[in-house]
């Protein structure tokens, strides 16, 4: 075959590839075997109802379904390009009445002039000799497109399954924020009652009263704000298992798991294991057959064709051994002059392959940056978590001791406002914390393909 042999783009490597620069050197692999993600990663969050959700995203989500049927489409072009390897053979049977008019010049009229039949059953045959490559290269191409669509399908898959995670447990958040707004309005009611009874007796001023009231009824607000999303994700959730949202709820639940290990491999690894490099990869090795079709436009074509039958102006001596005909020789073809058409399609093609290589290199280092930025996030969330801790216990022995020094005529209710205020923010805090803790951890399950590998791409 003419044209460039494929050779992979380099990618840029870190200078250590036996380890990412932001990996938490207390993280520890539960066993030796934990090295590397499984296919279904979902099961190690231990979350038995999201567990259901993904094996349902598999079944019905209709993006997913759009996703295979372009794989299939794209497998079905294989068995069409690989058919021109191959000769064509065919018939085109048919009958003819001919009438020749007297008046045609240099025609002269038999008599009588009743028109003849003409009766022709041909089989036609032709074959292209692949002498310079283009057809086995339009038939690779064709693999490497079907190669890449699976991957597209893979990538489809891990993202509509990652975007069920990350909103279940955004559910599980809001449903842990709720719980503890419920408390806290359960909380500032009693304060309410204990302030009204402290003014009623003339112990305090109306003003306490109102502040208590209007503590009350902003956790009241936010406790139905809360509601707000999370009615949003449960609807975005109901869609991506393929149900309308009106058929599907999520029992209230709070959030209370704690992110898992997550073994992340080598970065050298990487690029086997996302589905998205490994298409960007597939595509660039069809530019470069892309290349090879244009050079095999420089050289001549070669056709072999035949054609044999039988020809008659009756059906009862059509297969007479007398009108037996065939016709059989090769066809060289050469264009000579094109006006530069070809030297533009090598240019293109040549310049589509630059691309694709950029592309890959591109999709490449935004997968490190994806996973290195995940592995930061739940390095530092984690520090920023038992900070977060202190905090919290520190607010609620402020607000205890400040509820404790309005009883006794100490301090004015002010104050303990304040301290609910910063107790509330800080236990909020301490939830949204987690939120983000498990969302960076499905991310970086993301960012690490998932558990695929090249080996998973179909073999042709």
């Amino acid at each position: 075959m003419v044209g460039p042999k494929y050779v992979k783009p380099a990618v840029p490597m870190a200078q250590a590839p036996d380890a990412y620069k932001e990996t938490d050197p207390n993280w520890k692999p539960a066993s030796p075997s934990d090295t590397a993600l499984k296919g279904d990663w979902w099961l190690m969050f231990n979350e038995p109802v999201l567990n259901d959700l993904e094996v349902k995203v598999a079944a019905s989500n209709q993006s997913l379904k759009v996703a295979e049927a372009r794989f299939r489409e794209a497998r079905s072009q294989i068995r069409i390009n690989r058919a021109s390897l191959y000769p064509t053979i065919g018939t085109a049977p048919t009958v003819q009445g001919i009438h020749d008019a007297n008046g045609r010049p240099y025609f002269t009229a038999p008599v009588p002039n009743n028109g003849l039949a003409d009766l022709q059953l041909p089989i036609d045959f032709s074959y292209e000799v692949d002498l310079w490559g283009r057809i086995r290269r339009t038939v690779n191409i064709a693999k490497e497109e079907t190669q890449a669509s699976a991957a597209d399908l893979a990538t489809a898959q891990l993202s509509l399954q990652a975007e069920v995670a990350l909103d279940y447990f955004e559910i599980r958040s809001a449903d842990a924020q709720k719980k503890l707004l419920s408390d806290t309005v359960n909380d500032y009611r009693e304060a309410l009652r204990i302030t009204t009874n402290r003014f009623e007796g003339g112990v305090t001023s109306e003003a306490d009263v109102y502040q208590a009231k209007t503590q009350l009824q902003a956790a009241i607000v936010q406790e139905s704000d809360i509601m707000v999303q999370r009615a949003q994700f449960e609807h975005a959730i109901a869609v991506l298992i393929g149900q309308p949202p009106a058929s599907f709820s999520l029992a209230e639940a709070p959030l209370n798991t704690m992110p898992p290990y997550i073994p992340t491999g080598l970065p050298s690894e990487l690029l086997e294991r996302r589905p998205d490099i490994a298409a960007a990869e597939r595509r660039t090795n069809e530019a470069n057959e892309r290349i090879g079709i244009a050079r095999a436009a420089y050289f001549p074509s070669l056709t072999f064709s035949a054609a044999a039958g039988f020809e008659s102006t009756a059906i009862a001596s059509l297969f007479n051994a007398s009108n037996y005909t065939y016709a059989l020789g090769p066809t060289l073809a050469e264009t000579f002059f094109d006006a530069g058409r070809r030297a533009g399609v090598s240019e293109q093609a040549r310049a589509s392959f630059d691309e694709a290589s950029a592309n890959y290199r591109q999709t490449s280092l935004t997968a490190y940056q994806q996973v290195e930025d995940n592995l930061a996030v739940l390095r530092i969330l984690q520090q920023e978590a038992d900070q977060q801790h202190a905090a919290t216990d520190a607010a609620r022995g402020a607000q205890q001791i400040f509820n404790n020094r309005y009883v006794g005529g100490v301090d004015t209710y002010l104050q303990v406002v304040t301290a609910q205020t910063t107790a509330l923010l800080n236990e909020r805090n301490d939830i949204d914390i987690l939120r983000r803790r498990m969302d960076a951890s499905v991310l970086l399950v993301k960012a690490l393909g998932g558990g695929w590998d090249t080996n998973q791409l179909p073999k042709y």
